[in-house]
């Protein structure tokens, strides 16, 4: 991935108008159509207004529009850093760091924070080839119990492609019946599935997946190809940043936070920097204004 550092945001984007200029351009690359004039139409940016105005007619379009920028009175280049500063690190930043950075209230950097990270909520498609399936405990310290069965904590489901995607979901158990439809609803058919002994993974094979087990209790950790190794790096990095960067999560929210945890990983060999790529994500759900055929 290539490097984006604070001197390239800078930059680009040096002020308010240079944000919504990429804006406008992002959601309308071939030029904005009017449909008064029934074509695509130069439009020159009202001074004050996040709006464009056309120069025939004056009708006016507005590029923040049904996006997180949306009726937002923070300025856009504070939008911009916030999605800079959270895509610049593996385990991004938390609302209170983006309070300090940006000089805004909490309560407006919390919102930003959500709606960021919506951007980095995104499906991938079914995985295939040489998948690890593990899950883990996820929550404040407490105690008692640790491990499978602690109490407290929340259960978080992790598929990952070797050399490619992840998937993590919260789950209410590790039961069979909740961990066997998962596997099935997200990995291909004709995948190898690697796990470790739960006896929740036992029909695994009955699912049509040729099925490989480490048996972490006799203190197996590989056999041959046979690792999770993977997933419990994911783990690693997952638990190491919440803990250092957000320092508890509330399960309420929890499956936001891994969202962006696994944006980044499912990213992370992007030509594009990161940032870019978020940028792009704001018009991902947005129907393209329609040009004449």
């Amino acid at each position: 991935m290539k490097t984006y550092t604070i001197k390239d945001f800078n930059k680009q984007f040096p002020d308010e108008a240079a944000c919504l200029d990429f804006l406008k351009t992002a959601r309308w690359p071939n030029g904005v159509f009017c449909p008064k004039c029934g074509k695509v139409t130069p439009h020159y940016r009202i001074v004050g207004r996040k709006v464009y105005s056309c120069q025939f007619c004056g009708s006016q379009v507005s590029p923040t529009a049904d996006t997180i920028f949306h009726k937002s009175e923070t300025s856009l280049r504070s939008w911009f850093h916030a999605i800079f500063l959270m895509a610049s690190t593996k385990t991004g930043i938390s609302a209170k760091q983006l309070e300090r950075e940006l000089g805004v209230t909490y309560k407006t950097a919390w919102r930003m924070f959500k709606q960021i990270r919506k951007l980095m909520a995104e499906d991938v498609n079914p995985l295939y080839g040489r998948v690890e399936v593990d899950e883990t405990y996820i929550g404040g310290k407490h105690q008692g119990k640790r491990g499978r069965g602690a109490s407290g904590k929340s259960v978080v489901m992790g598929l990952v492609e070797r050399n490619g995607n992840a998937i993590t979901k919260v789950v209410p158990d590790v039961k069979s019946k909740t961990l066997l439809p998962m596997i099935e609803r997200h990995i291909a058919n004709g995948t190898t599935v690697f796990t470790d002994e739960l006896p929740s993974y036992n029909h695994v094979a009955n699912l049509g997946y040729a099925h490989e087990i480490v048996q972490h209790c006799a203190k197996q950790y590989v056999s041959g190809v046979a690792h999770v190794n993977t997933i419990e790096s994911l783990w690693s990095t997952i638990k190491r940043g919440i803990d250092g960067v957000n320092h508890s999560v509330s399960p309420l929210y929890l499956q936001g936070y891994l969202d962006t945890y696994i944006y980044r990983y499912n990213h992370r060999k992007d030509e594009q920097p990161l940032f870019l790529s978020l940028l792009e994500r704001v018009y991902s759900t947005l129907k393209q204004a329609a040009l004449p055929s």
